[in-house]
């Protein structure tokens, strides 16, 4: 395939595609595999899975990376299971006991309370084995040598936290929480307040934001959809993108001057809700942002009010990105 080829390719595959990630694989792996198999080099994912971890792992491909700024307040789910007893070094199933196995017997009720005070804002500490950085380096590579070192609490907030089944040692859990909290800490923590320690056994993430399991892919899934020349049938447009920001038609003259990075100012009777049904965090509406589409339907812009039904772009897409 030719330079050219490639590029037309490149910018033909953009939008969205919802990753049902496999056990043991990491987050930036299966962006590595899906960079090759669509011969794309734009592709990104939106937060991070531990290794672990199964479940939705977003992936934005070619222009549509270039909304990924906007995808950082966006609310997680998940389901998981709790070994009580004791505790690991990483907090899960992959680490070292910290002590001797205490095999609990707990009941539901007894862990309400305990679930309750874990529940709101938080101040939470990362895993020792995290990407977080001590003085440049990433905690986990310290942990892996031994070094002592301490990571700072993050501010992070759990909307839910709840035990669906206790079955002797184990307990199942739903929770729903910010970007940015770890669930194996929120785990570690339950198990300190409970006594005796517990650890993450298993984590599917069900929703990020506006995308869900039902709709992910593996990674075998997308290569005989790619094989097949269905990928245009699983890949999310730009269009469906960013679902719960307002958005707005222009007519031709304001599509051009958005283009070239001009205000524009829009009436009432052009800007439309979003799906407020989509879960976003509380503190997600700074700034008031639309999506900006031409006559075609194509997504044009992120604009950023500036006064009243005045918009400036954040971010352009050229015609050939557009679609």
């Amino acid at each position: 395939m030719n330079p050219r080829m490639k590029t037309e390719e490149r910018l033909a595959v953009s939008g969205a595609l919802v990753i049902n990630k496999a056990r043991g694989l990491t987050s930036h792996g299966v962006v590595l595999r899906v960079r090759r198999l669509l011969r794309v080099r734009s592709v990104g994912h939106l937060g991070t899975l531990d290794p672990i971890a199964t479940g939705v792992l977003p992936l934005l491909v070619g222009a549509a990376t270039r909304l990924q700024q906007f995808y950082g307040a966006r609310r997680k789910g998940y389901q998981g299971r709790i070994r009580f007893g004791f505790a690991t070094d990483t907090y899960d199933a992959e680490g070292h006991p910290l002590g001797e196995d205490t095999a609990p017997a707990l009941t539901q009720a007894e862990l309400v309370p305990h679930l309750r005070a874990l529940t709101g804002k938080l101040e939470q500490i990362p895993p020792p084995y995290s990407a977080k950085k001590v003085e440049g380096v990433a905690a986990y590579e310290r942990a892996r040598r031994r070094e002592k070192f301490t990571l700072k609490p993050v501010s992070v907030e759990v909307y839910r936290f709840e035990v669906s089944r206790v079955e002797g040692v184990y307990a199942d859990c739903v929770i729903e929480c910010a970007a940015g909290t770890y669930i194996r800490s929120l785990v570690h923590d339950l198990g300190q307040q409970v006594g005796g320690g517990a650890h993450l056994v298993e984590i599917c993430r069900q929703t990020s934001g506006e995308f869900r399991l039902e709709e992910a892919l593996t990674l075998e899934e997308l290569e005989a959809a790619v094989r097949e020349e269905r990928l245009p049938q699983v890949l999310i447009p730009l269009a469906q993108l960013l679902p719960d920001l307002p958005q707005a038609e222009v007519n031709p003259a304001q599509e051009r001057r958005i283009r070239h990075g001009g205000k524009i100012e829009l009436t009432d009777s052009q800007i439309r809700p979003g799906q407020m049904d989509t879960p976003i965090d509380s503190d997600a509406w700074k700034p008031f942002r639309l999506r900006v589409f031409n006559q075609q339907r194509q997504l044009v812009a992120i604009a950023q009010a500036v006064v009243p039904r005045v918009f400036h772009p954040i971010v352009v897409l050229s015609a050939s990105e557009s679609g």
